[in-house]
């Protein structure tokens, strides 16, 4: 079944062989929506990890676990066979080791409120875990194995009530492969990093079918896919030889800069990691700008956008926030599996959405909270193929805002790049490549 997305730029087709053909456009491919101009701001939270399946499959009107197919939740083999039950998932004592062959509820095994192991999410391995559309190898191609298949209570996320007042996107893509790294390079840029003669011992391997033989950060031809810190921002002690050269193209801020809009990336830690006293929980490769030559160490681009979480909340709460604000809690804050929790990191969202909404800019802000990843979590629903690059699997998306359509559950297919294609739209400025130009900018999610 073929499904046209609303601004006639993408043709979707949900299945295997999904294929995305693109329109001819405009330099402004998205025609302004009467009273868009109404948004004064726009706030983007950043959090980690997580499925659209694996957190909100159970939202009512959602495409969640009831709709999946057994075809999409049965998991297989290397020999493409049934497992007779999901492969025990290591490193854990919780969970039993002959849990059935389909989703089951983390929840009764390991409190949302406690850490769960890491999952796999890299790369080449969600392509494979994908599997062409089939959504079936995701145990197979996966460290921690069988958790892959696990979902959380919906009703009792600390984000759910907020998700039932506004709008919730479920068919929202993470739109690069892999992992965090990748995903924040593409929230500000569209683009993967170019890491061009990088070592041969952190450079992927793939035969002549495209096949991996072994993984690595960097693409055969040159491209940083995998974690991997900048030569600009990196933990003491870096091989040197490892690091992301600086990178040159365009983001989302120097176009905001360019047109004299104000903006910020306010990161959790920041201010101590700067000063060389990271928090242990300081992610490094969650710092998207400070790859690019304009943020790097000593500009003055970087002194001016590049912020502490605490100047965000305090902004908020003031009603002095810049035009565009991107927030990324710390690793202890964020939902990160292996390192903070499902509740401790909603919680801290839930706490920076209510210093917007009861400040004074809440009547015209725009906030988005999504995830970077599935974090190797499986979700039934096989995302549109559009380039090399993605977009990856479902993750959740909510429009928190006076605009946004209230108690609403939006099916319209976005992409982590739509965040980019909606601030766009709403300032005049110039896309970043083809896939934020072709993007849709978050079209049904909005009363204007």
């Amino acid at each position: 079944m073929k499904k046209i997305f609303p601004n006639n730029k993408y043709l979707f087709i949900p299945a295997a062989l999904a294929v995305v053909t693109f329109f001819g456009v405009s330099a402004y491919r998205h025609p302004e929506a009467p009273g868009i101009k109404k948004v004064q701001h726009v706030v983007v939270i950043y959090m980690e990890n997580h499925s659209f399946d694996n957190l909100y499959g159970q939202f009512k009107g959602a495409d969640g676990l009831a709709e999946a197919k057994q075809e999409n939740i049965i998991q297989l083999d290397a020999d493409n066979k049934p497992y007779p039950a999901l492969p025990p998932i290591p490193r854990s004592s919780a969970f039993p080791t002959n849990l059935p062959n389909t989703y089951f509820n983390i929840d009764q095994y390991v409190a949302s409120d406690q850490v769960t192991p890491d999952v796999t999410h890299a790369f080449y391995h969600e392509q494979m875990q994908i599997n062409g559309g089939k959504m079936d190898k995701f145990a197979q191609y996966n460290n921690t194995k069988g958790l892959t298949m696990g979902y959380y209570n919906t009703a009792d996320l600390p984000l759910y009530d907020l998700a039932k007042k506004y709008t919730l996107c479920d068919h929202f893509f993470h739109s690069a492969f892999g992992g965090s790294f990748l995903n924040h390079q593409w929230l500000i840029a569209a683009a993967s990093p170019v890491f061009t003669h990088a070592p041969e011992d952190i450079t992927a391997q793939l035969d002549k079918s495209g096949k991996l033989i072994k993984d690595g950060i960097v693409t055969p031809d040159g491209y940083a896919v995998n974690t991997a810190n900048s030569v600009n921002l990196h933990p003491k002690g870096s091989n040197p030889a490892y690091l992301v050269p600086n990178q040159n193209g365009p983001t989302i801020g120097d176009r905001l800069s360019d047109k004299g809009i104000s903006w910020a990336w306010y990161s959790g830690g920041w201010d101590n990691a700067v000063a060389g006293k990271p928090d242990p929980t300081f992610t490094y490769h969650h710092q998207p700008f400070a790859y690019f030559t304009r943020y790097a160490v000593g500009t003055a681009a970087r002194k001016k956008h590049l912020r502490d979480e605490t100047e965000f909340i305090a902004a908020a709460k003031k009603g002095t926030l810049p035009v565009v604000s991107f927030v990324k809690p710390i690793g202890l804050e964020n939902e990160h599996p292996g390192e903070s929790t499902v509740k401790g990191g909603e919680s801290h969202a839930v706490e920076l959405i209510n210093a917007v909404l009861n400040g004074p800019n809440a009547k015209n802000t725009v906030i988005i909270l999504t995830y970077d990843e599935n974090g190797g979590f499986w979700d039934h629903v096989a995302p549109p193929v559009i380039d090399r690059w993605g977009p990856g699997s479902r993750i959740p998306a909510l429009i928190i805002s006076p605009f946004a359509k209230k108690g609403y559950v939006d099916h319209t297919p976005y992409e982590t790049v739509s965040v980019l294609a909606f601030i766009e739209k709403r300032w005049g400025l110039k896309p970043l490549t083809s896939r934020d130009q072709h993007a849709d900018p978050l079209s049904h999610a909005f009363n204007f």
